[in-house]
């Protein structure tokens, strides 16, 4: 069986497409999942009493008036997921083109 060079350039840019494709799902289950340990974490300070909490910046834990990180975690919340919508399009964008392909 021959292949034209115009087929192997498809072959070839699937070939990058699917890449893109699965790292994109990587992303998008890494970012999930920080979303997911957000709110999480968001419902546990709901349930605690205390007025500080220990946050963690970095590598540090800091002591942190419980109002501000609860707006930390939202504002963090609504970047991820920001993120994930950006993704979800992403893959989708990704996927049509491979359909294109076939």
């Amino acid at each position: 069986m021959e292949v034209t060079w115009e087929d192997q350039q498809n072959i070839n840019k699937f070939g990058r497409l699917n890449n893109r494709f699965h790292k994109l799902e990587d992303e998008f289950k890494i970012a999930k999942e920080t979303n997911d340990n957000l709110e999480d974490a968001s419902n546990e300070l709901i349930l605690t009493d205390e007025d500080v909490v220990r946050f963690q910046i970095g590598e540090v834990f800091a002591h942190v008036p419980k109002h501000k990180v609860e707006n930390r975690i939202e504002n963090i919340k609504e970047v991820t997921s920001q993120k994930l919508t950006k993704l979800e399009g992403e893959k989708q964008f990704v996927v049509a083109q491979m359909v294109e392909l076939i």
